[in-house]
């Protein structure tokens, strides 16, 4: 058993160098000057059951065994999937065996290396309607608040669409699509079942829900209205999930520096921390 995890590992460490030493368009690094913060590195570790993580200090990547097949979410920047794949292999799994990609958000950040990832294990993507649009695309929604960035990243050619409280089955597992859209109209989190011996727990796969922005744009602006109205319906719903564990896109979001919580409530506490930043936000904007 040893010797086959030694060679499932060194294959995609293999891989991770011949990826780095050719100029691949989708893994070409995109903002380097996060990199170091986003990609910090972490070990591979399971979170309960057949829940795992496999990314990085600042950008969550999960994954889950289904028994029939893996789900990956996320796939963080371009020049994050070998690592990833790597992080896969560590685990014991084949990153051959990854049967979906779903997508958070159509940000760079979170979206840029699901192109590799697709190409390279054959899985196929699953994106809310709007974030299908962008992860198409591979820039970003003329509505969305950071467009003035223009971040481009590689675009994915073909996206399964799911839609708010649609399912997704594939072995011993449902994953639940649940619209939380505000950060990007197209932005989805992700609930499932995990269990371990007798217990079971509720997992919940975030998408980020702070008001991030371009300098110039503004929330209390009349062409903001459905974003907004979008964000506080992604309160409502966060605040309501089953959650008995929280991983949200970015770890570091409102001042947590674990990779998933645990304690009672945290979704709750997640959606309300959002929601006082937004609230703060139209305040500030008010004043100017």
């Amino acid at each position: 058993m040893l010797a086959k995890l030694a060679a499932i590992v060194a294959l995609a460490l293999v891989g991770s160098a011949a990826a780095a030493d050719r100029d691949d368009p989708l893994t070409r690094p995109i903002a380097p000057e996060r990199a170091a913060e986003w990609l910090a590195p972490r070990p591979p570790v399971r979170i309960f059951g057949n829940s795992y993580l496999v990314g990085f200090g600042g950008l969550s990547v999960a994954l889950i065994d289904t028994g029939d097949g893996l789900i990956l979410i996320d796939g963080a920047l371009p020049q994050a999937e070998p690592t990833i794949l790597a992080n896969v292999a560590t685990l014991g799994f084949r990153p051959r065996d990854i049967k979906y990609i779903l997508s958070t958000e159509p940000h760079f950040d979170h979206a840029g290396g699901i192109a590799a990832l697709a190409r390279d294990t054959g899985a196929a993507v699953v994106a809310s309607p709007r974030g299908a649009e962008g992860l198409r695309s591979g820039r970003l929604a003329d509505d969305d608040p950071q467009r003035a960035y223009d971040s481009r990243f590689p675009a994915v050619s073909s996206v399964r669409i799911i839609r708010d409280g649609e399912t997704l089955r594939l072995g011993n597992t449902v994953v639940t699509a649940r619209a939380t859209p505000g950060h990007t109209m197209g932005s989805m989190s992700w609930t499932w079942r995990s269990c371990q011996a007798r217990q079971c727990k509720s997992v919940v796969f975030a998408s980020s829900l702070n008001p991030v922005s371009a300098d110039d744009y503004r929330f209390t602006s009349p062409s903001s209205r459905p974003l907004v109205a979008g964000f506080r319906r992604s309160y409502a719903a966060m605040s309501a999930m089953r959650c008995d564990i929280l991983i949200t896109a970015h770890p570091d979001q409102y001042g947590t520096k674990e990779r998933f919580q645990t304690a009672p409530g945290a979704c709750r506490a997640y959606a309300r921390a959002a929601e006082r930043a937004l609230s703060a936000r139209m305040r500030k904007e008010g004043t100017m």
